[in-house]
């Protein structure tokens, strides 16, 4: 990162902490060499253009129809794409050159896309009539064994019949039978049939409306087909019947074709002789050998060919984008009067002044342009865009203030920080160094692996965590080391820097009590002595260490607020309020040093209610009711003075700036034209002091009662880390511990896996969420509200590296 150099302030310039001086420059460039132009400025990526055209819609702008040229490519490559995705083939990076004129691409894409749209239709027909026929075959085989079925029944029943005649007349062989015969033979009937398949879940609906229908003058025969086929018009997988229907009359036939067009119903035609079947079949099998073969064919030179589409998608899809995006920023630039040079505004940052020259100067010698474009700066009194240089550690962090409100120009920036306390905060709620050794782990799993995983489409959850890896990994590290301080391990207790300093005076001491516990080696040396845990007064103890340093913690934050909102007044030359607090906090460390035994809730009630009485044993150092005393003298004074002053003072400033103005001499016509095009938006407005002193009224008693609720909103430090201490407790001694103490090696293997599930889906999951979002409020709104304005907006240079893949700008 380069050094920010400010023009005022208390703190020395520094990384991150005032955003990039910003200037506002005017292009003059020539249409001959706008193109590359402005695709060497995208490949800079320090320029952030204005829309000079914004009163004109995307339709009414001169490289509308180069617009529209790319977005037509763009569609075409997604229909590539999609292509590929279905036939399984994945777009491959390309070393070798490739023509990289947009003409010539637009050309092939064209031919490309008709060659795979023919060849789509073709394999649709071939498939089809494939389908067809693998339907047909199915018809032929299962209807040829109705027919055969029949006939052999038909030929057992002939045989009985003549033999019944040979054997001569009987008691039971009617008496009209001979002269019957011939009149029953004189009126044959003749049927007709319709063979096809029809799906398998409608075949009993088909059924039944083909006998209402019909009356019942219908004959119906069904087989299931044992493999779903393939439908030759949806091209599903779909279980079918195959069936013949015998009827009389045309009639009855009409309904029964209506009745199948109803149903989906394939219909084939069907031979009655056993030696046609047989024929018909052998043609079907040829003609389904060949269609195969050829289908085959076909799809390998499809997959040829979109294989060869993989090989440069890549480098066409970026090509059209950069020009979609490259004419785009073009229809932002505004026609000269004499129609032969493009003029262009935008910010950039002071320090890329001379790589912008270098683009300018490469461009017009690489255009062959006689003349180069113009740069020119611009002063103008509109805010300008706040630009921080970040890099993939500092970026997470940023982009969590930037969710809060970016930050306006020059504006101290709280990322600076927050790189310390977010984590640090977080680590005080979570304070637990085993569940913080399993967060450090699954952050050095994203970190290791983030070449790979950053190329890779990752799901919300994924990325997001990945994105955050930098922050989990401050979170894990403060984590362990506030686990140290509470001197806890997934609840238990270690001696890791030296034996406890107290021992039982007797057996009995050692019964959840803390009396008869004596002193015989010296103070643990760092964080709490394990002695502490599992004792009767461990929970008073905590509550009281981690209340106070919660309030400790948070005062000094808040204090670093008002002084950052000090820096902040002085650097842009602003009227102050400045006023720290903090006596509970002095009283805290002062009763720590000392080993005092007085009630700070008692000192602090009656510091307000009887600021004179003798303060008798709650007295923590000598001179303390007089300090008292004068510290209410102070805050009687200091609310006054952050009201009173600060609207007159604006007053007298705003007189003094335009007091003389009705008389100062009328500009000429171009700079007043100049003045109100550049600055249209800071006209004179009218000063309102009411409004001014009930704003500062407003702000005054947010401030007096913010100093006492964000204190108190610090407790949520306590609260929390109380919590997880608790939980943690909890699930080992009432889950890992009670299994371990029934002896049984399946009760303890259950044990386990319950205690590690409510470790990682109550720990290390939602307490993590937890105090990350208690975290995200102190920083927003106990913190930054001191200091941070965040009404500013960022800045979006045009640059090809931070192109949209799914963005589709007309």
């Amino acid at each position: 990162m380069g050094e920010v150099t400010s023009g005022g302030g208390c703190c020395q310039p520094m990384d991150l902490f005032r955003s990039e001086p910003m200037q506002l420059i005017q292009l003059i460039i020539p249409i001959e060499s706008a193109h590359r132009t402005v695709s060497y400025l995208g490949d800079l990526g320090l320029l952030q253009f204005k829309d000079l055209n914004s009163e004109k819609s995307p339709f009414q702008r001169t490289y509308a129809a180069q617009i529209k040229r790319c977005g037509e490519m763009a569609r075409k490559l997604r229909f590539f794409k999609e292509q590929m995705i279905k036939a399984g083939v994945s777009p491959k990076g390309s070393t070798t050159e490739f023509d990289a004129n947009i003409d010539s691409i637009e050309i092939k894409l064209t031919e490309i896309e008709s060659e795979l749209t023919e060849m789509n239709a073709n394999g649709e027909k071939l498939q089809r009539t494939y389908n067809e026929l693998v339907e047909y075959k199915l018809v032929l085989q299962k209807a040829g064994d109705f027919f055969h079925s029949a006939q052999s029944r038909a030929i057992e029943q002939q045989r009985e019949y003549e033999s019944r005649n040979l054997s001569g007349e009987s008691m039971e062989t009617p008496l009209l039978q001979d002269q019957e015969l011939p009149g029953d033979s004189s009126k044959p009937v003749k049927l007709g049939f319709l063979a096809g398949l029809v799906p398998r879940e409608k075949s009993v609906a088909f059924e039944r409306i083909l006998f209402r229908a019909t009356r019942g003058n219908v004959f119906l025969r069904q087989t299931a087909v044992e493999n779903p086929v393939t439908d030759p018009v949806s091209g599903e997988k779909t279980e079918k019947n195959v069936f013949v229907v015998f009827y009389a009359g045309e009639k009855v036939k009409a309904k029964i074709l209506k009745i199948c067009d109803a149903f989906g119903a394939n219909r084939y035609p069907f031979a009655e002789e056993l030696g046609k079947q047989a024929q018909m079949i052998s043609e079907v099998s040829g003609r389904l050998a060949e269609l195969k073969t050829t289908i085959d064919a076909g799809l390998l030179h499809r997959v040829n060919l979109l294989q060869n589409i993989g090989t440069q998608y890549e480098q066409w899809n970026i090509l059209v984008r950069k020009e979609k995006s490259i004419h785009h920023t073009l229809n932002m630039l505004s026609l000269d009067v004499t129609k032969k040079c493009l003029v262009a505004e935008g910010w950039s940052p002071v320090f890329a002044t001379k790589q912008v020259h270098d683009a300018l100067k490469r461009a017009a010698k690489d255009s062959n342009s006689q003349v180069s474009a113009i740069l020119q700066v611009l002063h103008t009194r509109e805010s300008p865009p706040t630009y921080f240089r970040t890099n993939k550690f500092t970026s997470p962090y940023q982009g969590i203030i930037d969710s809060y409100g970016v930050a306006k120009y020059q504006e101290a920036n709280p990322t600076v920080f927050t790189v310390v306390t977010f984590p640090f905060l977080f680590a005080v709620m979570f304070g637990d160094w085993g569940h913080g050794i399993c967060l450090l782990l699954a952050a050095l799993y994203f970190i290791v692996r983030e070449k790979k995983l950053s190329s890779q489409k990752l799901d919300d959850i994924t990325e997001m965590t990945f994105g955050g890896r930098y922050i989990i990994f401050m979170m894990a590290l403060f984590s362990i080391y506030t686990g140290f301080i509470y001197n806890e391990f997934f609840s238990v207790p270690f001696e890791l820097f030296a034996p406890s300093a107290y021992e039982c005076r007797d057996i009995s001491c050692r019964d959840s009590t803390t009396i008869g516990l004596i002193k015989t080696g010296p103070t643990y040396p760092f964080g709490l002595d394990p002695v502490w845990h599992g004792t009767r007064s461990e929970l008073p103890f905590l509550n009281s260490l981690k209340m106070k340093m919660s309030i400790l913690l948070g005062v000094a934050q808040m204090n670093l607020g008002i002084i950052m909102s000090y820096c902040n007044a002085r650097f842009f030359k602003n009227s102050v309020n400045v006023c720290l607090f903090g006596y509970l906090s002095l009283l805290i460390i002062v009763k720590w040093c000392t080993g005092s035994q007085a009630d700070l809730y008692h000192v602090m009630i009656y510091m307000f209610l009887s600021p004179t009485d003798d303060l008798g044993e709650n007295q923590l150092f000598a001179g303390q009711k007089n300090l008292q005393l004068v510290l209410l003298l102070l805050a009687g004074v200091a609310v006054p003075w952050m009201l009173l002053p600060k609207p007159f003072i604006l007053k007298k400033q705003h007189e003094a700036r335009h007091g003389d103005e009705s008389y100062a001499p009328l500009p000429n016509t171009e700079e007043s034209l100049q003045v109100e095009s550049n600055h249209d938006s800071h006209g004179h407005e009218e000063f309102e002091f009411s409004e001014i002193f009930v704003h500062q009224l407003i702000h005054t008693i947010e401030f007096v009662l913010g100093a006492v609720s964000n204190t108190a909103s610090y407790l949520r430090l306590w609260a929390l880390s109380l919590a997880h201490s608790e939980l943690s407790s909890v699930f080992y001694e009432k889950v890992l511990m009670m299994a371990w103490g029934y002896n049984n090696v399946i009760i303890l293997i259950v044990g386990l896996i319950v205690f590690i599930f409510a470790t990682v889906g109550v720990l290390l999951v939602m307490e993590t969420l937890s105090a990350f979002l208690h975290a995200l409020r102190l920083h927003w709104v106990e913190y930054q509200n001191k200091f941070y304005e965040g009404d500013g907006y960022l800045f979006r240079p045009f640059s090809f590296s931070l192109l949209d893949e799914e963005d589709d700008v007309l």
